[in-house]
């Protein structure tokens, strides 16, 4: 299921200059906030709680995926790239699959590996709040890859698309609105950070039970979708 060839090519689409740039931003961006906020208030468990939910979950591993998902496959085929990588013996469920993992292991080590390291400046992993955040943006990496991922696949402009998702849905709405954050996907990994961060700091408005079976049904669920759509994109591109 797994086709070193296309994971290479892929890594070299995802981490290529403009979104590489990218990549970095956002994760020093919240290093520097962990330490000013360190320094200008020292170690506060909640304080901690708010920075790695605020910023770190609620907006960069959002960002992260729509980068890593959609420029795991879009790029190929806005350029028409992806015909001749779907002319090659290789099964479509193992192009999507690849491209998956690509997606997730971009996504994590530039959203979980910055969350655990500013959880640690910020409180020293007190009240075990920065391995619950990391844990979040962890199950949070494997969702939003795949839901970029089939974005890319169905829509030429799957970044505006993603980015308006990630900022305005995720973000805005996932954060502040009720009837909104039972469909969000950051609610849904913050269940499992509640479960291991101390009392009161992590809620969500999603039951752990709920929470799993969502992360695990979108995920498969945009996974085939996407392996469907590219069986379609095959049909087109042999006509």
């Amino acid at each position: 299921m797994y086709n070193p060839t296309v994971a290479r090519l892929t890594y070299k689409a995802v981490l290529g200059r403009r979104r590489a740039a990218i990549l970095f931003v956002l994760p020093a961006l919240l290093l520097l906030i962990a330490v000013a906020v360190r320094m200008l208030n020292g170690v506060d468990d909640q304080v901690a709680a708010d920075v790695l939910g605020g910023f770190a979950l609620a907006t960069m591993v959002p960002l992260i995926g729509v980068i890593a998902g959609t420029g795991s496959i879009s790029p190929e085929i806005d350029d028409g790239s992806i015909v001749y990588l779907l002319s090659k013996p290789v099964k479509r469920p193992t192009i999507v699959f690849t491209k998956l993992i690509v997606a997730i292991a971009v996504t994590m080590a530039f959203s979980a590996v910055p969350t655990l390291l500013a959880g640690l400046i910020l409180n020293g992993n007190g009240q075990q709040v920065a391995v619950a955040y990391t844990i979040a943006a962890l199950v949070a990496s494997i969702a939003y890859s795949a839901l970029f991922l089939l974005l890319g696949t169905v829509s030429r402009h799957a970044v505006v698309i993603g980015l308006v998702y990630a900022l305005v849905w995720e973000t805005l709405f996932g954060s502040l609105v009720p009837g909104a954050r039972t469909l969000s996907v950051q609610q849904w990994a913050l269940s499992l950070a509640e479960r291991v961060a101390g009392d009161g700091l992590v809620g969500s408005d999603v039951g752990l039970p709920a929470a799993v079976a969502l992360l695990a049904g979108v995920t498969v669920a945009a996974t085939w979708y996407a392996g469907q759509k590219l069986r379609t994109l095959t049909l087109a591109g042999e006509e």
